[in-house]
């Protein structure tokens, strides 16, 4: 079987699905394709499927020219049919894996996956899953699914774990460009693996178990959670002493060894930072083991919202004005710069404390111009990007957005508090949050 299987992805000959067009699975899909193998993409949602055979893409990153010739090569199919499974020698799953609401990991997505699934499982086939989880995922959730079909792991088909580590909007490291890690059950599977990943990233590192490629990325994107929240501290620490976080930053990362700068702000944003950490402290409380410095992290990072809120609240009073009734604008949606994915930003958090304060709220994102319906704030939908203009009490500056670095914001002649750094210099209608 193995030997098999690697012949025709080597040959270019094996057929390669993912499930779940999302900011991860699209560009797998395409960098498939463009190495020329036959890719069908599959998700629930129609206008997903229906967009990319159409040469349309619906995420801003990603080029509408770079989907066009995908189609144009006939390689990509495009669909909600899961029956389209039993074609693919390989088949990448890259479901969201949120929090439910009591911040615990929800493994719907990858269950209601793996049984759509089960009746389009074959012999030789591969199937990894790529989606953020915990260690044991694979193995204790996944496969039991899977052998719901009659066929056996590792002697009728290969699983894998492959973390992904897209990072939208980068240009100095693409799909291609980061190395894959890659972790399987048995030896044979692994092999499998690589070879796929081979053909469309600089190289691959192969690990142990699933177990160790779940627990990889736990590890990067706690490292960042955890470091993220130191600087969040310090940020308020050196505030009250009235130095300025970013300056300190700044300096310290002159320093060519033992120090890495990362950079505060209102919340964390994305599907992956605010998320991973409480999959790794899940998971290890079923071991009985504390998890104390990674909570901490957590405490602080969700907290930020309310320091930024209770900033607000000290310009305008500075000014004898109220929150209530205040009009405040809000610069960014998206969690990140330059991007237009909100999921997870701490940018509505912060429209919802303001408003719960009594705030008028409104944003400006050129990347968000309409409010996408979200489970967590479908409240907002449809609610639309507005006009910067001086029609305001303040302005909050969320999203570092290279627009805002170019525009004078300070000429609207309204206080503004930024989170990001993204007004230069000092100006006394600026203030640090």
């Amino acid at each position: 079987m193995t030997s098999e299987l690697i012949a025709r992805i080597e040959k270019k000959r094996a057929v390669i699905g993912v499930v779940g067009l999302g900011y991860v699975g699209l560009p797998l899909l395409l960098c498939f394709i463009e190495k020329g193998f036959r890719g069908i993409g599959l998700d629930i949602d129609a206008k997903k499927t229906e967009a990319l055979l159409k040469g349309e893409s619906y995420i801003k990153h990603i080029s509408p020219s770079r989907v066009q010739k995908a189609v144009v090569t006939g390689l990509l199919n495009a669909t909600t049919d899961f029956g389209k499974a039993r074609e693919c020698d390989a088949i990448l799953v890259a479901v969201p894996t949120p929090l439910n609401k009591n911040r615990e990991p929800d493994m719907s997505f990858i269950v209601s996956t793996c049984e759509s699934l089960v009746p389009h499982v074959r012999k030789d086939q591969l199937i990894v899953l790529e989606s953020t989880t915990y260690p044991g995922t694979t193995e204790e959730v996944m496969i039991p699914i899977l052998e719901k079909s009659g066929l056996k792991v590792d002697k009728d088909f290969y699983v894998a774990f492959s973390p992904e580590r897209e990072d939208p909007s980068r240009t100095d490291y693409t799909t291609e460009t980061i190395p894959k890690v890659v972790g399987s059950t048995t030896p044979e599977g692994l092999a499998v693996a690589e070879k796929v990943y081979q053909q469309i990233v600089v190289h691959t590192v192969p690990v142990s178990s699933t177990r160790a490629a779940e627990a990889t990325k736990l590890v990067e994107n706690t490292f960042r959670a955890v470091n993220i929240a130191l600087v969040n501290e310090l940020k308020t620490t050196f505030m009250k002493m009235g130095i300025d976080i970013w300056e300190v930053i700044e300096a310290a990362k002159t320093k060519p060894f033992g120090y890495m700068p990362f950079y505060p702000g209102p919340g964390l944003g994305g599907h992956c930072i605010p998320i991973d950490p409480f999959y790794l402290t899940w998971k290890a409380r079923e071991y009985g083991v504390p998890t104390k410095f990674i909570e901490l992290a957590g405490e602080i990072n969700t907290a930020m919202p309310d320091f930024v809120v209770q900033r607000v609240m000290e310009v305008l009073n500075g000014l004898g004005k109220p929150l209530k009734g205040s009009k405040v604008l809000i610069l960014g949606l998206a969690y990140k710069p330059n991007v237009d994915d909100d999921r997870e930003s701490p940018s509505y958090h912060l429209m919802e404390k303001l408003e719960e304060r009594g705030a008028v709220v409104s944003y400006n994102d050129p990347y968000v111009p309409v409010i996408r319906p979200s489970r967590e704030f479908s409240r907002y939908a449809g609610r639309k990007s507005v006009e910067i203009s001086g029609a305001y009490d303040l302005i909050l500056i969320a999203t570092a957005h290279d627009e805002y670095k170019k525009m004078d914001l300070t000429s609207y002649n309204v206080p503004i508090v930024d989170t990001r750094n993204v007004v230069p210099g000092r100006d006394s209608r600026v203030h640090r949050a």
